[in-house]
């Protein structure tokens, strides 16, 4: 097929590779940047010494950049809670709203009038709506797809269920709503629009209208994660990753650190707990503190020492949609892995084989028990789930899925 010309919009440069929709951007685009010729446009990364590296690792890829300086806004302060406020009287749910910024809108204009481009790719849902903004007229004749790393109204209905607070469970059922309306016109609207994983593709198709959804999984680089035979598992270690900046990963640690884990290292002393991920907040750190056999590794380089040396990755999600890529990178790495049924959603993992899973906090840490009680079973069980990640969630079978929609939408221009 001929080179593309395709245009990026996203939050910011996915590098270094912190978080797990960074992890997934990098590598999409890294596979496809000797075959195309794409553009990333964004906002500044908060860091302006990671976007000094970030770029410079685009321009080594061959994949140009254009970066707009408008940051987004924190979610800490008064000025956090006065924009919350203000959102209940917009009809777009606070995420899109605070992400979207004319900024990158007048960028993506510029852009199109000095460069020919076959698709527009909006690598998280809510820049479908900079790209409404960007050609309010022109918006139907454009070809473009939405990859939805997450269908995020489902996110919100289950912050929403597990929330105690009636205000601000009303509060959050607001944003549920508003972004189910949202995201049913974001993925009817675009040329093609890319799930993460079956789960998803059904939910868009059955709750959202979607006529047809294109399915990208999420995937892990095999060469990179792969089993560090001459490190020994710390028996009874725990290991907990993900970005600790990110709402569904606090809930799941608050779960560990209020019940699950006192309940394991009552039955098991010697159990140790590593929190580990990018931009903890001090109140996490604090408490991790405060009990006996937990402690907090923030920004880690390199997560690979971390998932070799644990006897097994814990993944409580309560909340969270998409499919989790610290399960694929664990699994990869013939690390056992015990989730609850969120947590290992989206994923073509068989339980009992693969991993095991579990639902609520008192199963869970029967289970982790267990786990601990039986190492010999688990690594069976971890190097059978290995088997199924190598064969099915290689990046470079993904990238291939990725470049046949960018020509699809192309060919139907």
């Amino acid at each position: 097929m001929r080179p593309l010309h395709v245009a990026v919009l996203d939050e910011e440069l996915p590098f270094p590779l912190t978080s797990g929709k960074r992890i997934r951007t990098y590598n999409l685009l890294a596979g496809l940047a000797d075959r195309h010729h794409i553009t990333i446009l964004c906002h500044r990364n908060p860091d302006r010494e990671e976007t000094a590296a970030a770029q410079a690792e685009f321009r080594r890829l061959g994949i140009r950049t254009v970066i707009v300086d408008r940051a987004i806004p924190t979610k800490t302060g008064p000025g956090f809670y006065a924009r919350l406020a203000g959102n209940l009287l917009s009809p777009l749910p606070y995420s899109v709203a605070t992400h979207t910024s004319p900024t990158l809108a007048e960028a993506a204009k510029a852009f199109a009038a000095s460069h020919h481009v076959d698709v527009w790719h909006c690598e998280w849902t809510p820049y479908a709506h900079v790209l409404r903004e960007a050609f309010p007229e022109q918006l139907n004749e454009l070809c473009w797809t939405v990859m939805a790393h997450n269908v995020e109204a489902l996110i919100w209905q289950r912050y929403t269920e597990s929330e105690a607070n009636p205000v601000k469970r009303w509060y959050l059922r607001q944003q549920w709503r508003k972004y189910e309306q949202f995201e049913s016109w974001a993925y009817r609207a675009a040329t093609a629009t890319i799930a993460v994983s079956p789960d998803d593709a059904r939910l868009m198709q059955q709750r959202l209208g979607v006529s047809r959804v294109n399915l990208v999984e999420n995937g892990v680089d095999i060469g990179y994660f792969k089993p560090h035979r001459d490190i020994e598992r710390e028996p009874a270690s725990l290991l907990f990753l993900g970005s600790l900046d990110w709402r569904p990963n606090l809930d799941a640690s608050s779960q560990l650190l209020d019940s699950i884990f006192p309940t394991i290292r009552a039955n098991c002393p010697s159990a140790t707990l590593k929190l580990v991920g990018r931009r903890p907040p001090e109140w996490l750190k604090a408490r991790a503190a405060t009990q006996p056999g937990v402690r907090v590794f923030a920004d880690v380089p390199d997560v690979r020492p971390f998932l070799a040396s644990a006897a097994m990755l814990v993944v409580p999600l309560r909340i969270g949609g998409g499919s989790r890529l610290k399960i694929l990178e664990a699994l990869a790495m013939a690390t056992p892995v015990v989730s609850s049924r969120i947590g290992a959603e989206g994923l073509q993992l068989v339980t009992d084989r693969d991993l095991i899973v579990a639902d609520g906090n008192e199963a869970l840490a029967h289970s982790i028990l267990q786990a601990i009680r039986r190492p010999d079973d688990m690594a069976e069980m971890a190097e059978l789930g290995r088997e199924t990640v190598v064969s099915r969630y290689s990046w470079d079978r993904l990238t291939n899925q990725l470049e046949s929609v960018w020509a699809t939408v192309a060919r139907n221009s």
